[in-house]
């Protein structure tokens, strides 16, 4: 990077501090000097950021790359710059590509790719079981070894729980983190929305709230009782952040994510049965998500992620009830975040640092990033009075399955900084 300076940026340190107002002066990649004192020296590229806040670069804890076997969706490439472009640093791949990364041979593959062609660097994940069908587990300590940093089916449920119980008792000596997506499919069945009154309206199956709280609560007691590591994937009813809520105060070693959709959308969107909100877990009631943002806000939720989910056109061109689940987030996620909820004053930008940089590195055991001399640049820069248009020819990624398509977003992702 060549040496810059950045004049007068509202900086939003990761340690809670109260945001203020300083100067940044970069050089070959590191701060050597910040504060409202901070001049620029030698340097000679000036950026004025008045008006315009710092954070530091965003982390990503659930992104599904689809880098093998689906690059008509998504690439390391095209994931790694539309995470860029979003102002994230650092993502975690999911392993549901075809064939499945359940192997430590895997694990280098995309490692070895992701340095290669990647914009930022990726931290990657493992299978929990044998290609995803949860009935063996997969080669935990070899994924580990390579550079597996969770082990998780994703978007499938572990069933049997003498099988997750073997994997939470692994993960304590493998150094890794069990992630889990709370579902209970003998209640899922062929449910394609958050089950109740809006879903009867519109005549389409329903996913009760109740087959994601009962998998929380049984593998959080699983986790309670043999230890473990455990991380709740795409956390969306308030009974299950009542029970994470409560587990955590019993001393269970969990974090739990929600995403941006959940966070700022409910079930009512789906009235024009577009299948850019079909998403799994459902979109919930108004309810689940004021218990989603108050746990966000109280720690009980840890971290935000987006669960970005590329899909082709001609997928989500299929009828509702047939169309593919998943949405894509990394390039709204921060300007939608900002608009619903920092900027009603809802969540405050330290808050956000925290559940969006500072907690997801913790996860991934990252380096945190600091805004101090001496340390390396990792940031992003934004811009409150910009905007954000999301159009299918304005993103990087290869699909447009947003359900922000077509819409105006306050808040825009002006310049991302890495050494």
């Amino acid at each position: 990077m060549t040496s810059l300076f950045i004049k007068g940026a509202t900086v939003v340190r990761p340690n809670g501090q109260k945001p203020v107002v300083e100067n940044v002066r970069i050089e070959n990649g590191v701060i050597t000097g910040i504060g409202t004192d901070c001049t620029p020296g030698d340097v000679r590229d000036v950026v004025d950021a008045a008006g315009k806040v710092l954070l530091p670069g965003l982390c990503d804890v659930h992104v599904h790359i689809r880098e093998p076997g689906r690059e008509d969706c998504e690439t390391i490439q095209s994931a790694t710059a539309a995470a860029k472009a979003g102002g994230f640093t650092r993502v975690l791949s999911m392993p549901n590509t075809q064939p499945p990364i359940d192997t430590g041979g895997m694990i280098t593959y995309v490692k070895t790719i992701s340095e290669s062609q990647g914009e930022i660097p990726v931290s990657v994940s493992g299978c929990l079981t044998v290609g995803r069908k949860g009935e063996k587990l997969a080669e935990i300590a070899d994924m580990a070894s390579k550079g597996a940093v969770m082990v998780t089916d994703c978007n499938r449920t572990v069933q049997d729980p003498y099988v997750l119980r073997r994997a939470l008792e692994y993960s304590r000596y493998s150094d890794v983190v069990v992630g889990v997506y709370p579902d209970t499919p003998a209640l899922s069945l062929e449910g394609v929305m958050n089950e109740g009154p809006v879903s009867f309206r519109l005549g389409l199956p329903g996913i009760p709230a109740v087959s994601e709280e009962i998998a929380v609560e049984r593998d959080l007691r699983l986790a309670q009782a043999v230890g473990g590591r455990i991380h709740i994937q795409n956390v969306s009813t308030a009974r299950a952040v009542d029970s994470i809520r409560r587990f955590k105060e019993e001393g269970v070693e969990v974090t739990a994510e929600a995403t941006p959709h959940h966070l700022l959308l409910t079930e009512e969107i789906l009235e024009g049965y577009n299948t850019h909100m079909k998403m799994m877990p459902p979109l919930r009631s108004a309810t689940d998500q004021a218990a989603l943002r108050e746990g966000l806000r109280d720690g009980t939720i840890d971290m935000i992620a987006t669960g970005h989910a590329p899909h082709t056109a001609f997928e989500k061109n299929l009828d509702f009830q047939h169309a593919p689940f998943g949405i894509i987030g990394l390039e709204s996620a921060l300007p939608a975040l900002y608009q619903g909820l920092v900027e009603t004053g809802e969540l405050s930008w330290s808050r956000l640092v925290e559940a969006f940089s500072s907690a997801p590195r913790r996860l991934l055991k990252a380096s945190q990033v600091s805004f101090s001399e001496g340390s390396s640049i990792d940031a992003v820069l934004f811009d409150p009075q910009g905007e954000t248009r999301i159009e299918r020819e304005l993103l990087k990624s290869k699909s447009f399955n947003s359900p922000w398509l077509h819409q105006t977003l306050k808040g825009r992702v002006e310049r991302v900084f890495m050494s």
